[in-house]
């Protein structure tokens, strides 16, 4: 079923929408939240918070790509799940390791000021995103926004673990290089 017959669903409040959305993007959803999670049943749960928060939010939103909407739902949900369960201690996973990884070149905050900062620097990325080869671009979102491991982006690219790092690096050297261009010091 097309995204705009689904989404159509969703306006009817049809119960059909949720039973549509999950059969089409359920293996998606998944993905992104088990690679934050790293935990089967918190990846279900977190596509049932997904399901009902879209149920909630259309009507009256009418998303663009539908995909990238359920991504973002699901991505932020799994983020939360994943903070109150390691508010206490640091674990391994994929979200530290990337965290860690761009720490000396973004920061955020939650004061209003901070808020419009990181608003600004949100776009200054995607200019900079916009600037780098297809794959620089996919390597950077596979690792930053899925939050997948080195190898998992090295098997889905079909390129060596090497390469992933390398590319990384490169990546957040021009990143900051670009944010100290834009007048932006982290």
């Amino acid at each position: 079923m097309e995204d705009r017959e689904i989404i159509e669903l969703y306006f009817e409040r049809s119960e059909r929408a949720i039973e549509e959305t999950s059969k089409k993007y359920e293996g998606y959803c998944f993905q992104i939240a088990y690679n934050i999670l790293n935990n089967h049943e918190d990846s279900y749960e977190c596509l049932n918070d997904t399901w009902l928060n879209v149920w909630n939010a259309i009507p009256p939103s009418r998303p663009d790509r539908l995909s990238s909407y359920l991504g973002k739902i699901t991505r932020n949900l799994a983020l939360n799940v994943y903070q109150k369960e390691h508010r206490k201690k640091r674990g391994g996973g994929q979200v530290d390791v990337a965290y860690e990884e761009l720490e000396m070149v973004l920061s955020g905050g939650n004061l209003p000021e901070e808020q419009v900062e990181q608003k600004l620097l949100t776009e200054c990325i995607n200019r900079y995103l916009e600037t780098l080869s297809v794959t620089k671009r996919m390597v950077f979102v596979g690792r930053y926004w899925y939050f997948e491991s080195i190898e998992q982006i090295a098997a889905h690219m079909g390129i060596s673990q090497s390469k992933v790092k390398t590319t990384l690096f490169r990546v957040r050297k021009g990143l900051r290089e670009y944010l100290e261009k834009e007048d932006i010091y982290i």
